[in-house]
C-alpha cells in the first residue's frame, strides 16, 4: 500500500493558521496567501494538500470559500482534499464540481450520518471520513463537543457506505509536535478495511518513518512540524517514499 503525505492549509479568516488542540484563541499565522502556499507544496514535489475551513467547522457552513477556490485555480495539478463545513448534498456536489478531488464530513458523520452515508454512496472514492478524537471519543464542531461514541464504532459503523478514506486525528497531540499516536491510529487501521490516514502531532521524520513501516496506515497529515521547519519536504517524502 502507498503511503501518501497531506502538507495542511488550515484556514482562518482567509489566512493559513495551524491551532493547537483545535483552540481558534491559539492560532498562529503562517502565510497570508493560502494560493502562494499551495504553490510552494505543489514546488517542494507534494501530490496532495489538505484544506481545513476552521471557520466553516465552527459556523456549519463554508466560510473561506475565496481562499480555496485560489487554491485551487493556483495549482490545478494538486490535488486538494477538503473539510470544514460540508453539512449538506448541495455544499458536497458544489465543491466536487469545483475541482475538489476528495471531502472530508466530519461532525456530519455523527450529527448527520444519513446525509455522510448518501454522499460516500453518491460520489464514490471522493469522500473521506474525518473523525477526531479525544481520548478515544469522537469529537465535533470544531471540536468543541465530545459525543459519547467511539472513534472505532464510529468508523465500523460507515463500512458498508465504502468511503475512500478514514483521517484520524488524536486532539489531545494536534498542533503541540507531542509525536503522533501510532497506537490509537495503528488500532483504527486494523479494525476496518478503509485506508486510515494520520492527522495530528507528527513531530518528525521518526513519525512518517514509523507510521508508514506500520503498513497499514494509509498516509499522514503535516502541519506546524512542515511550518516551523521541523520537517524537512524533500526528507519527509523521501522517509514516505521508503
Amino acid at each position: 500500500m502507498g503511503f501518501t503525505l497531506y502538507p495542511a492549509i488550515d484556514l482562518k479568516a482567509g489566512q493559513v493558521v495551524r491551532l493547537k488542540r483545535g483552540d481558534m484563541a491559539q492560532a498562529t499565522v503562517y502565510a497570508e496567501d493560502p494560493a502562494a502556499q499551495a504553490a510552494a507544496f505543489a514546488a517542494q514535489g507534494f501530490a496532495w494538500v489538505h484544506v481545513v475551513d476552521l471557520d466553516g467547522a465552527f459556523a456549519g457552513r463554508p466560510a473561506n470559500a475565496a481562499a480555496v477556490r485560489a487554491v485551487l485555480a493556483a495549482v490545478p495539478g494538486l490535488s486538494v482534499q477538503l473539510g470544514g463545513g460540508i453539512r449538506d448534498m448541495a455544499t458536497a456536489e458544489a465543491w466536487l464540481s469545483a475541482g475538489v478531488a476528495r471531502i472530508i464530513l466530519g461532525s456530519a458523520a455523527v450529527k448527520d450520518p444519513g446525509f455522510a452515508r448518501a454522499a460516500c454512496r453518491a460520489f464514490p472514492g471522493r469522500v473521506a471520513l474525518g473523525i477526531d478524537a479525544r481520548d478515544g471519543f469522537v469529537a465535533t464542531e470544531g471540536w468543541a463537543e465530545v459525543s459519547a461514541v467511539t472513534a472505532t464504532d464510529l468508523a465500523r459503523s460507515f463500512a458498508d457506505a465504502g468511503p475512500a478514506a478514514i483521517i484520524y486525528t488524536d486532539i489531545a497531540r494536534d498542533g503541540m509536535l507531542a509525536g503522533v499516536n501510532l497506537a490509537a491510529t495503528a488500532a483504527l487501521a486494523r479494525a476496518v478495511a478503509v485506508p486510515v490516514i494520520a492527522s495530528g502531532g507528527v513531530a518528525g521524520i521518526e513519525d512518517i518513518a514509523a507510521l508508514k513501516a506500520d503498513g497499514l496506515v494509509a498516509g499522514a497529515i503535516l502541519g506546524r512540524a512542515l511550518y516551523d521547519g521541523r520537517v524537512e519536504p524533500r526528507a519527509a517524502l523521501a522517509a514516505a517514499a521508503g
